[in-house]
């Protein structure tokens, strides 16, 4: 939330009424961004029915960072933890956007 509310700087390149895209300051990848709802939700687990359109608004936004970035075409990796042993270490939810380099399968 603290980006959100600016308190922390972020290199934001998407910003919608419900949505932020930034880039990540630890990236795993040569393109490597998150998307959060501008409202916290700290898990997957706490969606609920009423978060469909959000959840959906965070895939569109990703869309379009890649699309605005250049790495649309090429393809790119979306990716939402949950929980500890999902990954998550943030709870705020997140999606990652990953791209620039050809990803792995299994992804560890």
């Amino acid at each position: 939330m603290k980006i959100v509310r600016r308190e922390i700087p972020a290199d934001i390149v998407v910003e919608t009424d419900d949505v932020l895209a930034f880039r990540d300051i630890n990236p795993q990848a040569p393109h490597h961004y998150l998307v959060i709802p501008k409202r916290c939700i700290p898990s997957i687990e706490d969606l609920t029915p009423e978060d469909e359109a959000l959840v959906g608004k965070l895939f569109l936004v990703a869309q379009q960072v890649a699309r605005q970035q250049g790495f649309a075409e090429d393809g790119y990796r979306t990716v939402m933890n949950c929980g500890r042993d999902g990954g998550q270490d943030v709870y705020h939810i997140h999606l990652h956007v990953l791209a620039g380099r050809r990803m792995q399968w299994p992804p560890g």
